[in-house]
């Protein structure tokens, strides 16, 4: 199973859900739509990135600041989560439009744009533990970043992660910002 795939089934868990909606205020349920659309979306904004040699630079200096987080026991890392660390994460992988992709994500979801934010800033700390250790453990330098990612995008090809690769950045500006709103409409058309 894929590091995209053991992430995905990982947050997937009853007990997993319930304790990222505690934080919220939201239900389980809510919760998995957020992060089925969610996750994908934020390792795309990774990879976007990674694509320049400055990106993938960067990028590998963040993974390395967290190849040590214990994300093997998703619950227990979320009890010591820095929320705070996560929404500057965010600022950096939305380069500075996350905004826009909450709001495109809370009108998807039927949560709240805070609520969106809240789980966000707790899943991209989480989503970036599990790359830095997959980083560290595969001893990837700059370069290797984008391959990483890439392989993990392709690794969910048949649900979320596919169609959040083919339909993010839709009209190829480079800008998947741009593109969130209407990810959204063509992939819940498609279910």
């Amino acid at each position: 199973m894929g590091l995209f795939d053991t992430l995905s089934k990982q947050l997937s868990e009853k007990s997993t859900a319930a304790k990222l909606g505690e934080s919220v205020g939201v239900s389980p349920e809510k919760v998995q739509k957020l992060t089925e659309i969610g996750l994908p979306t934020l390792l795309q904004g990774l990879l976007k990135n990674s694509s320049t040699p400055e990106g993938a630079a960067s990028l590998a200096k963040a993974l390395d600041q967290h190849k040590n987080d214990n994300v093997s026991s998703i619950t227990s890392f979320l009890n010591g989560v820095n929320k705070d660390d996560g929404v500057k994460m965010l600022s950096h992988i939305f380069s500075g439009k996350e905004k826009q992709v909450e709001k495109s994500l809370a009108k998807e979801t039927g949560l709240k744009t805070n609520q969106v934010a809240g789980l966000l800033s707790q899943l991209a700390p989480l989503l970036m533990g599990f790359l830095g250790q997959e980083k560290k453990k595969e001893n990837l330098d700059a370069s290797g970043i984008a391959g990483l990612l890439s392989n993990v995008a392709s690794q969910g090809d048949s649900g979320m992660m596919g169609m959040a690769a083919n339909f993010l950045d839709s009209n190829k500006d480079g800008n998947i910002i741009d593109d969130v709103g209407n990810l959204f409409g063509k992939i819940f058309k498609k279910k």
